[in-house]
């Protein structure tokens, strides 16, 4: 299948026009036109190489959601016309513990990333949805609840998921309290999942500037954190910590936040942080872990709560010769809070520009 979109070819490029071909469909496979596709931070971190593991060229886009157009022989959960999406992941190997247990992204072998990976069968590069069609193995697609809106779903394919995994992890309901240390893209989703799970949410911000926007998204109260009367206020008053910063940072402030056999779980930085002292961590028995996205039964749950509940991003629709912009303003957290690239404004005038 040939296609366009729109790709990094070096980690000082900006995204340009692309062209290239899908492969065919195998008989487990599903054909989707692709509506909407998430700017996610991790696309401009992978387009920029700065975990450096990036291939070019590179379609980023790991949250999309489209329509079904052609199904292999052998698919069942589809049929053309079908809404469906696609997060961070298109394969795995599907017969290791892990997956066996529906947690397909700790593959013992590695799960296959949407974009900037090989597929497992041909060893050919994965493209992502900054393009026009997507072939995907029918396991790793997802239904989208009639509910949701689906110009403003495609952003719970990464952000939804990795804020609602931990949560589900962790046991998060009605009386857990819950801190979320950042309000972009992902801690926006983390305080709406929260809140919806009937947890007691804070946000944790360096100003009191985004309060307003905090409890408008659900939350119960903000959190100064640079605050040190009304840190020491909060002690050991969290079970939970969600932490979406994306870059490095000091996790020492935040730890005496958490109660006895509390958790801060990383979602955000992949990487070093500066070095935690583990002076709360004993004597508090406080833990950090980390997080990464959830399996695809648990992202199909994520999406079915949230069409009951109307859960859905704050979205800034953009076209795809935008995307160079949006990175900009992703890179300065001009974004309130999470870009959305309408796929209908990629044509092949758009893709021969």
């Amino acid at each position: 299948m040939k296609t366009y979109g729109f790709a990094a070819t070096s980690c000082e490029a900006p995204l340009a026009p692309f062209s290239f071909e899908r492969r065919e469909l195998r008989d487990n496979d599903i054909a989707m036109d692709i509506l909407y596709c998430g700017v996610c931070h991790s696309d401009l971190h992978q387009a920029r190489n700065d975990w450096g593991w990036s291939q070019y060229p590179m379609v980023p886009g790991h949250e999309i959601v489209g329509r079904v157009t052609a199904t292999g022989k052998a698919v069942t959960r589809y049929k053309v016309g079908d809404a469906v999406a696609v997060g961070c992941m298109v394969d795995s190997c599907q017969t290791c513990d892990q997956c066996r247990k529906g947690e397909e992204q700790l593959c013992r072998e590695g799960n296959t990333q949407t974009y900037n990976d090989k597929d497992r069968i041909t060893g050919e590069c994965t493209y992502g949805g900054y393009s026009k069609h997507l072939v995907v193995r029918e396991e790793f697609a997802l239904k989208v609840p009639e509910t949701l809106d689906l110009s403003r779903a495609a952003p719970l394919l990464c952000a939804g998921i990795t804020t609602y995994s931990p949560l589900r992890t962790w046991n998060v309901g009605p009386g857990s309290r819950v801190g979320v240390i950042g309000l972009g893209g992902l801690g926006h989703m983390a305080v709406k999942l929260a809140s919806g799970m009937g947890a007691d949410v804070t946000v944790l911000s360096r100003s009191n500037a985004k309060e307003k926007d905090a409890l408008a998204l659900g939350a119960d109260r903000l959190l100064v954190s640079t605050d040190d009367t009304a840190m020491a206020k909060a002690a050991s008053s969290f079970d939970l910590i969600i932490d979406t910063v994306p870059v490095k940072h000091d996790l020492n402030p935040y730890m005496p936040l958490l109660d006895v056999d509390g958790t801060l779980v990383l979602v955000g930085q992949v990487g070093p942080l500066n070095e935690p002292s583990t002076v709360p961590l004993i004597m508090g028995r406080r833990r950090i872990a980390g997080s990464p996205i959830g399996g695809i039964a648990q992202t199909q749950e994520m999406l079915d709560f949230c069409g009951r509940k109307n859960i859905l991003p704050d979205c800034e629709m953009i076209r795809m010769d935008q995307i160079n912009e949006a990175f900009d303003r992703l890179e300065r957290s001009d974004v309130h809070y999470r870009f959305v690239i309408d796929m209908a404004t990629l044509t092949p005038d758009t893709a021969a520009a």
